[in-house]
């Protein structure tokens, strides 16, 4: 990616100065790190507010609560982790953060759950369907509430950031489907492994 990055603003100074509008790129240069940090920081007020909601939510026990909720479901589309509470509060917690848009946050507890899925995974050298899943619905990354988008429209003075939601909602409802229908496809086709590799 730097290499990318490094080539794009290597083009933009040689087409700049080619046109002769070298001052221009780089206004728009000083410009673009002005608007950033100000959407970083927009983006870090509403970050510190959700991560403190699902503290919260993880220390008052309603993450407890909802894994219990969530378990029938759970077990559905996890099957290999079925009884295990602790993996299943962590999906629960990865998808409560992926709902509410904090996909920052939502990674460190995906990733948490990975490492639990991988602990009861007969097969070590491969992903077991439950962790397939879990990337699948993650890549999918359903939203309820789009709360970094909304952050990031805000600091950029947009007028109704929240028109966003309703679209964001319907289009991430199909994806999320969609990636648990093939998933659910894909584990007809590979099932899952045993002791000795799926042999």
């Amino acid at each position: 990616m730097n290499y990318i990055w490094s080539f794009l603003i290597l083009i933009s100074i040689v087409v700049g100065a080619v046109n002769g509008k070298l001052n221009d790129v780089v206004n728009a240069l000083l410009s673009g790190a002005e608007t950033s940090v100000k959407i970083a920081i927009g983006i870090c007020g509403v970050m510190v507010f959700w991560l403190g909601i699902m503290k919260i939510a993880e220390k008052s026990g309603i993450v407890e609560w909802l894994s219990k909720i969530l378990t029938p479901v759970a077990n559905f589309l996890f099957p290999e982790v079925k009884g295990n509470d602790k993996i299943i509060g962590d999906v629960a917690m990865n998808f409560s953060a992926n709902a509410l848009g904090l996909a920052n946050a939502a990674t460190p507890m995906g990733l948490k759950a990975m490492d639990e899925m991988q602990k009861i995974n007969k097969d070590k050298s491969s992903a077991s369907n439950s962790m397939c899943m879990l990337l699948a619905m993650n890549t999918a990354g359903f939203q309820l509430i789009p709360a970094t988008v909304i952050a990031i429209l805000v600091s950029c003075g947009a007028k109704n950031p929240t028109e966003i939601i309703i679209p964001t909602f319907i289009v991430t409802s199909f994806a999320f489907i969609g990636a648990i229908v093939t998933a659910k496809i894909m584990q007809r086709i590979f099932p899952p492994q045993t002791e000795s590799g799926g042999e």
